[in-house]
This record gives structure tokens, sequence and C-alpha cells, in this order.
């Protein structure tokens, strides 16, 4: 098994070892319920889709995926424990890589159990699940991103309240930059290549884009290239930890 699987292994394995894996999927199986059928109204719709279900995922993800990605190295720099994975034989690349895929597993778990809902909306019509796995690949990306965001605020600190309340505040500039209250208030002085700029860095055009069924190659790798800046972001930090 290579270094990333004995990393990823033992990341995942940590999660359910201790209460916050299933306190985390009831909490969220329970949202999500709360949310689709009462808040988003989707029996008074009347219409056989998910949109009630995706919409929400956004603002779940806002507070959810901090208390998640938190842990990831801010408990190995408390515990004193990130020396010793830094000594042993595996790469600070693995490293970083391994704890992320567990992460971002754990909670395509979660999202993955949510199913019932997407055998309900089958049952009572006739929805394009096309469409509907769509909105799934979307989601679990953009939960991607925020882990990645949590990974790089979880490596800045050893405090996990102080790398959570981190996590949630940029998630959330980086969630309403595409905001027409946002976007307004650039408008006003900013040209016009500027504020697209500010729009396209938002998770939610680029979400809503996917959950719709658009599988445009440029949504996609805004996702990934947001994952893959944070997780490099996370390394540089951690290196230069490592340094002092």
């Amino acid at each position: 098994m290579n270094q990333t699987g004995v990393i990823f292994h033992r990341e995942l394995n940590s999660y359910f070892s201790t209460p916050l894996a299933y306190v985390f999927i009831v909490i969220f199986l329970m949202l999500t319920g709360v949310f689709t059928f009462y808040l988003g109204g989707f029996y008074e719709r009347r219409q056989a889709d998910l949109m009630p279900f995706f919409m929400f995922h956004p603002w779940l993800y806002l507070f959810l995926i901090p208390a998640v990605s938190m842990r990831l190295w801010a408990e190995e720099r408390k515990t004193g424990t990130l020396e010793l994975l830094l000594t042993l034989p595996v790469s600070l690349k693995t490293a970083v890589v391994g704890k992320f895929l567990a992460a971002w597993v754990f909670t395509g778990i979660a999202l993955a159990l949510t199913f019932p809902i997407w055998m309900t909306v089958n049952y009572l019509g006739d929805p394009d699940n096309g469409v509907i796995l769509a909105g799934y690949i979307g989601s679990w990306l953009m939960a991607g991103g925020f882990l990645a965001i949590g990974s790089c605020m979880s490596a800045a600190t050893n405090n996990q309240v102080i790398a959570f309340i981190l996590t949630v505040v940029i998630c959330f500039l980086f969630v309403v930059a595409g905001f027409p209250l946002v976007l307004e208030s650039f408008q006003a002085w900013a040209p016009s290549w500027l504020v697209d700029g500010v729009a396209g860095l938002s998770f939610l055009t680029h979400f809503e884009a996917v959950s719709k069924g658009v599988l445009d190659l440029r949504d996609l790798l805004y996702f990934l290239i947001m994952i893959g800046v944070w997780l490099l972001a996370t390394a540089v930090i951690i290196d230069m930890k490592k340094a002092d």
C-alpha cells in the first residue's frame, strides 16, 4: 500500500473511532431532511426534482465542513504528533493529500447516505436522474473546496476553535462573492473584468450551474483548482511551521 493510502486509512479510521463521525452524519441527515421537505417546500412545489435539497448545501457545509476540517492539522500540532508524523518516511505532500482525501471521502459517505431522499423523489414522480446525479457530483466537489480551505486554516493554528472560525469566515466570503448585493458594490467603482472575476470566485455561481445538470468543464476545473491551491497553501504553511 502506498504512503498516501496509509495516511488515508489512518485518518478515515480515526473519524469512526470517535463519536464525531456519527454525530456529524446524524446532524447532516437530519438537517438535509428538514431543509428539503419543510423549509424547501418540497411538497408545495409539486415538482419531481431535488432542487430544494441541493439549494441548502452551501449553507449546511458552511458550518458542518469546518467542524470536520478543524482537527486535520490543529490537533496534530496541539498533541505534538505532527513532528512525529513528519519524521516518518512520508512526504509532506503525501500527508496533506492523504488527510484531505480521508476527510473528503468521509463527507462523501455522509452525502451518499442521503439516498433515501433520492429514492423518495423517484417514488413520488419521474425526475431527471441525470440532473440529480450532477447535483451530487457538484455538492461533493464543493465540499472538497470547503475542506481544502479548512485544511489550510487548521494548519495555520493549533487551536481547533480558531481554525473553525477562520474556515467559516473564508468560506462565507467565497459563497457570497456572487451575490447581487456584493457585485453591485463592486460595479459602482470597479471595471467589469474585476466584477466578473469576483463573481467567478463564488462557490454558488459554479455549484448552481452543476446542480442544474450542466457539467461545464469550467465549473469542474474551478473546484479542482480551488482544492489544489488551498492544499498547496496547507503544505507551505506546515513547512514554514516545521522550520520555526
